[in-house]
């Protein structure tokens, strides 16, 4: 099946390194036109544009400000003149120990929630109205949610299943709401993945615990996310509009 995304701009958040990075490659492969975004790692987001070509560009922003967020899908319309897919894939995952203190507690689930869910709840915001406002109407929503948010997570990481959760709902919520207006959205839902945020639980609960409850024997690539989320952008699973995908290697039915 040949994916064809050559009249397709599409953001991706978080897209400097891991699942992000691998779905704009992913996406550029297929011929689409990526908004790059990241926070703070401009050489990798420079070098993750150079790779992608077809007038990839990177665009920073900082999702745990309100106002840099809200920002950022009218500068990547402003640059490419329309936007036809916005990927949600940038995440944080910050401890919150039962017994932190009160202040320390409270700055992961703000910090996690903003970038978790605020931040997407604004981009959405700002791509819905450009969905609806534009001719002809519609865009597609592909949001990086967790198995976390259906299974929950380890009790330091209360907030992150939480905020995918969220997520899930947002998403299904705008697929439900927005559908008459042709606009679709989606949701994976990736189990620990080959990345820096599950090297650090890899480093924190050992690796039998990442791998032990998997159904096949090795861990998924970032890769192998990447490729769905170039499938749901092509519009070939559009009817499926609402629903969640879930990539985790077998970890619910093992």
């Amino acid at each position: 099946m040949h994916i064809d995304l050559s009249d397709q701009v599409i953001l991706v958040t978080g897209a400097s390194r891991g699942i992000g990075r691998a779905s704009a490659e992913a996406l550029a492969g297929a011929d689409a036109s990526v908004a790059v975004h990241y926070g703070r790692s401009e050489d990798a987001a420079a070098e993750v544009a150079d790779a992608c070509g077809q007038g990839a560009r990177p665009f920073q922003a900082d999702l745990s400000d309100l106002e840099a967020t809200d920002q950022l899908v009218d500068r990547v319309v402003d640059a490419y003149g329309r936007l036809d897919a916005v990927v949600l894939n940038a995440g944080v995952a910050v401890q919150a120990p039962l017994d932190a203190d009160a202040e320390t507690w409270d700055e992961a689930w703000t910090e996690t929630m903003h970038v978790n869910l605020r931040a997407p709840e604004l981009l959405c915001r700002h791509a819905l109205r450009h969905f609806r406002s534009r001719a002809p109407l519609g865009g597609r929503i592909i949001s990086v949610a967790s198995r976390a948010a259906f299974r929950g997570d380890t009790p330091d990481y209360l907030s992150y299943a939480a905020s995918k959760a969220g997520l899930v709902a947002l998403t299904r919520s705008i697929a439900r709401g927005f559908g008459n207006d042709d606009i679709k959205a989606f949701v994976l839902a990736p189990g620990f993945t080959r990345t820096d945020m599950a090297q650090d639980f890899i480093d924190e609960y050992g690796e039998d615990y990442v791998t032990d409850d998997l159904a096949l024997d090795r861990l998924t690539e970032p890769e192998d996310v990447a490729a769905f989320v170039a499938f749901l952008a092509s519009g070939r699973a559009d009817h499926a509009t609402g629903t969640t995908i879930d990539v985790n290697a077998g970890s619910y039915v093992h």
